[in-house]
């Protein structure tokens, strides 16, 4: 054997009591597990003595951000330092491909704020396969820190068929946009996402929702949305995907599944009860969440539907004209955007947690109303600023989150793990460097939320099932070696909404592909991750 892993705690994923053996990894792979008693002591070409340490399948982050980061950064301890293994991204209707070389630079525009702008990045892909060519071949063929699945976003397919016209799209447009979704499955995603409060995807009624679901379905496939509201609307919204992914055939997992805002404080039994009664009808449902109250966005991302109609440079415009500033201002305090899910935006909930500006970083840190009493103006007049002079890339921390909530959320037995990670801003959230831990040193360990074993099944073979992935996702014989060895007893976020770029503690080693990119808490110089491909193949 290439490693023997001896007298490791082994938390294997499907949520069994732990237990204390030796693993012999050979070739990447978990090759034989020998628990206490059961014989002579594995041998192999190196020995690491895991001392009780438990021993874990790698981390799946279901809902990442890390579509450019991966690209650019070979080091990645944002994520690597965590345990995690496995990235999924394309998330929230927005990445960059399939596209052309409009929706390129516009779709660059308008999440400039998630991913930068990529003025650093050589985008020479186009369609869902280049990508993920291009993430096999980085860093001179090297490859990626972490492994990664992608999502097909279908907010730039609707951008690539339609544009950025609120408006039904014509037949025409809608099998343009089942031929791009089913190649782009055909050539690896895992699924679909959605971004239904954010422009040019939530303009999609559900009957062009639905098609597009019933060619994820047949290719294998799940539908992953970030709905329409999580606020005033919220229950009505999730009520939409099952119910749309239903009539479709389609798998669901929920992004972010949340109930934000004063509406909704105490209401996580609501939502439970709507997904229990689905599953006991056979709905295929699982979700995601992250383990902490403020959500992270973009500040542009708060306006109605209607004033990002068009795309960034439509925005620009309309905040520029006096008049139809205002309008904005009343529809966010006064009505309550669709942008702000439906309720009137608070501004001393929206805190600015980065921007593309170095002239406007004095902002990072305070919210839009402690910067507009600081300036002697009204808050929308320092927002209205922000959004120009930023040129729509300011993004925010929005404290509008319920502990309960989230607690009761992370219960359930369809629930995995995902950061929602933004790598960008001067003070981005701390979920980006600190889920996993998180998860594991303060809901499991401090707070006894979910045993050590739930915890890591939530983590780990939860969501392997959802990416129907045959080898990863357990401490399993035949299994892929991608594998996080942490102490329980130490475990923790080291990243705080104060430093939230601080890495964690009490997790020495992960291992992908039987490669240390994490050895005696450092990061190696190891790119052992790979474009993880869905089969896409039609299902019978």
């Amino acid at each position: 054997m290439d490693l023997v892993i001896r007298d490791a705690r082994v938390v294997d994923g499907t949520g069994a009591p732990s237990y204390r053996a030796d693993a012999g990894i050979t070739d990447g792979r978990i090759t034989e597990i020998r628990g206490e008693g059961e014989g002579p002591r594995l041998t192999a070409a190196r020995t690491l003595d895991a001392d009780g340490l438990a021993l874990a399948p790698g981390f799946i982050d279901m809902h990442a951000h890390s579509d450019l980061a991966l690209l650019r950064d070979p080091d990645h301890s944002a994520k690597a330092a965590q345990g995690v293994t496995l990235e999924v991204l394309g998330q929230d209707g927005l990445s960059y491909a399939p596209a052309d070389d409009r929706t390129l630079a516009e779709v660059r525009r308008s999440i400039s704020g998630w991913n930068g702008d990529g003025g650093d990045i050589d985008f020479d892909w186009r369609t869902v396969g280049g990508y993920l060519d291009r993430l096999d071949r980085n860093f001179g063929g090297q490859g990626i820190a972490v492994n990664a699945a992608y999502l097909i976003p279908q907010g730039t397919v609707r951008m690539l068929a339609v544009g950025w016209d609120d408006r039904p799209a014509t037949d025409a447009e809608l099998e343009r946009m089942k031929e791009l979704v089913a190649q782009g499955m055909t050539e690896g995603a895992v699924g679909m996402s959605s971004g239904l409060t954010y422009t040019p995807g939530m303009y999609a009624k559900d009957a062009e929702l639905t098609e597009l679901c019933r060619v994820v379905a047949a290719h294998g496939g799940y539908y992953c949305p970030h709905h329409r509201s999580y606020g005033a609307g919220a229950l009505q919204a999730y009520e939409e995907m099952v119910r749309l992914t239903r009539d479709a055939g389609c798998a669901l997992h929920l992004a972010h599944a949340t109930m934000n805002f004063g509406v909704n404080e105490g209401r996580a039994p609501d939502l439970l009860a709507l997904l229990d009664a689905a599953l006991a009808e056979g709905a295929d449902i699982s979700l995601d969440t992250y383990p902490y109250t403020p959500g992270c966005t973009t500040l542009v991302a708060m306006l109605p539907s209607w004033a990002s109609e068009g795309g960034p440079e439509s925005v620009l415009t309309r905040l520029a004209d006096g008049a139809t500033a205002e309008r904005i201002r009343h529809h966010m305090e006064v009505l309550g955007s669709d942008g702000c899910h439906g309720v009137p935006i608070e501004w001393d909930t929206i805190e600015i947690s980065g921007v593309g500006s170095p002239a406007l970083s004095s902002y990072v840190g305070r919210t839009v109303a402690e910067s507009a009493r600081l300036r002697g103006e009204e808050p929308w007049v320092t927002a209205r600023r922000l959004l120009v002079e930023d040129r729509l890339g300011t993004t925010i921390l929005q404290h509008v989150g319920h502990e309960e909530n989230v607690r009761q959320i992370m219960r359930h037995r369809v629930h995995t793990g995902g950061s929602d990670g933004i790598l960008q801003g001067d003070k981005p959230h701390p979920r980006a460097y600190g889920t996993f831990p998180q998860y594991l040193g303060r809901y499991a360990r401090e707070l006894g939320i979910l045993s050590l074993e739930e915890c890591v099944a939530h983590l780990t073979s939860r969501p392997a099932a959802r990416l129907r992935l045959p080898d990863r996702g357990l401490v399993r014989e035949g299994y892929r070696a991608d594998l996080v060895l942490f102490d329980p007893d130490t475990v923790a976020a080291g990243s705080t909404f104060e430093e939230p770029r601080t890495l964690p503690v009490g997790i020495p080693h992960v291992l992908i592909d039987g490669r240390f990119v994490i050895e005696d808490g450092k990061r190696t110089s190891v790119l052992a991750g790979r474009a993880v491909r869905g089969t896409g193949r039609p299902q019978g």
